[in-house]
């Protein structure tokens, strides 16, 4: 259990600097016009914000420090 959590932590350091440093995005499709059955979409590609990569980052380095400070 004690590795798992460090492995968890650090996969979350990891995917929360990712976000952080601008690289996380999404697409998003919304439906410009629709006539009848038919239909006009548009996709973007929307960025993750910023608060989610930071607090993937202090999850992360909670989670790393409890499982280095959890005793057999």
């Amino acid at each position: 259990m004690r590795a798992g959590l460090i492995i968890v932590g650090v996969i979350l350091i990891g995917l929360g600097l990712w976000v952080t440093l601008g690289n996380g995005s999404y697409q998003k499709t919304d439906t410009v016009a629709s006539i009848g059955s038919a239909k006009l979409e548009a996709t973007h590609d929307k960025a993750i914000p910023q608060w989610a990569g930071i607090a993937g980052i202090v999850i992360g380095g909670i989670v790393a420090v409890a499982g280095f400070s959890r005793k057999n």
